[in-house]
Formats: C-alpha cells, sequence, structure tokens
C-alpha cells in the first residue's frame, strides 16, 4: 500500500517538477525569508533532506552527507536528490512491507523515538505537501500561476 500511495506522491510531484522548469534561474534562486527555507530550490533541497535523513539515515541506517543548498544550483540538481530518496524510499517500503503498524526505534538527536513505519511515511509525505504548498504561494509572489498539483486534480 506505501508503495501505491508513493506513486501517488511522485505524479504531484512531478507535476510540481514540471511547473518549476517554467520559473527562471533567477527566481528559483531568489530568497524570500516569508517562506522558510527561503527559495524554491532550498524548499525542495529541503524537502530532499527530510526523506534522507527519516528515511535513509532513521530508518535504514545509511549513512548521509548533507550539503547546503548552494550546492544545489538547478533544478536537475535538486531532481538527481529526489531520485536518491526515491530510491531510499523503495528500500524503505520494502523493508517494511507487512509490518508497517510494527513499532520500530529510531535515533533522533541523541533521543530514541518508539514509531511505526506507516507514521514515519506519513511523516514524510505530509512534509512535502507541506513544503510544495509553500513553493506554490512564493512562485505566486514571484509573478507566476501556480499548477493545480494535489493527487486528484
Amino acid at each position: 500500500m506505501l508503495k501505491q500511495q508513493y506513486d501517488f506522491i511522485l505524479s504531484s510531484r512531478n507535476t510540481l517538477l514540471n511547473y518549476i522548469k517554467g520559473i527562471s534561474e533567477k527566481d528559483f534562486l531568489t530568497n524570500n525569508s516569508s517562506f522558510g527555507r527561503g527559495s524554491i530550490r532550498n524548499l525542495l533541497v529541503h524537502i530532499g533532506q527530510t526523506y534522507c535523513a527519516w528515511i535513509g539515515e532513521r530508518a535504514l541506517g545509511i549513512e548521509q552527507e548533507f550539503l547546503p543548498f548552494e550546492k544545489y544550483q538547478t533544478l536537475q540538481d535538486c531532481q538527481t536528490y529526489f531520485n536518491q530518496a526515491d530510491e531510499y524510499i523503495g528500500l524503505f517500503t520494502e523493508k517494511f512491507k507487512g509490518n508497517e503498524l510494527q513499532e520500530v526505534e529510531l535515533h533522533r538527536n541523541g533521543e530514541i523515538l518508539t514509531i511505526n513505519p506507516l507514521q514515519l511515511f506519513t511523516h514524510v509525505i505530509t512534509h512535502e505537501f507541506h513544503h510544495k504548498g509553500q513553493i506554490m504561494s512564493l512562485s505566486r509572489h514571484l509573478g507566476y500561476i501556480p499548477v493545480d498539483a494535489d493527487i486528484i486534480r
């Protein structure tokens, strides 16, 4: 079920990324302090970092190197990062298939969290949608007309 749900996420994300292709490079990198991470690029990288931290590092035990936003200059750089996150989701869904409600212990900032894979999966996908909304709002402030990138559109 998680794999099927993630396919919906990918469809929505691809709609967003195709929309961003129409945004100028300057606007892609323009910082606006009203939008958390500041720029469309930064928001995309932050989404990728969250998948890699929670799914890659904490759930799968794969050590991560988190690069600064400036290392991602283009939409393609962000897409490459998303490809890594997608790979982790594939490994995650296989690892926990049939055990989505079984509690697991994860380490975060020196603490041990007891959660289940469904909670973790829900956390990262809702996080993505939260920031996708910020990207759409930020692009509107930059003069663009956002597209509908909901799951059902």
